[in-house]
């Protein structure tokens, strides 16, 4: 029978030059210091980013106002009055007992210029 397929000593990296190198320090640091190391610079990176972030979400309100506040001035010049109301049925019956198969299929006149797509 074969002997196991890995080994079954960890790997230790004994040399001198990783030791003393800034990611072996810190490893060892934060296992004493948790918070310290971990935690603070968490919760100081989410603070920091809710401050960078506060005057994006403010633009992106501000424009959504404004859009609100177009749409209220055209209301309030009158240009939504001489519309009917739409009722779903009735659009509904009048679409059905239209004739479906009585109609023609016309171009839209194109601006002079303007491609027409034809090929």
């Amino acid at each position: 029978m074969p002997g196991p397929t890995f080994q079954s000593k960890p790997f230790i990296n004994s040399s001198a030059a990783n030791a003393n190198s800034f990611a072996a320090r810190y490893r060892g640091s934060l296992n004493k210091h948790p918070f310290l190391l971990f935690g603070l610079p968490f919760i100081a990176t989410m603070v920091a980013g809710s401050f960078f972030l506060t005057p994006a979400t403010a633009l992106r309100y501000e424009r959504h106002d404004r859009k609100v506040k177009q749409l209220s001035t055209e209301e309030a010049m009158g240009l939504g009055k001489d519309r009917r109301k739409i009722d779903m049925r009735e659009e509904y019956y009048r679409l059905a007992t239209k004739d479906i198969d009585d109609w023609e299929q016309k171009r839209v006149k194109r601006l002079p210029g303007e491609h027409d797509g034809i090929l």
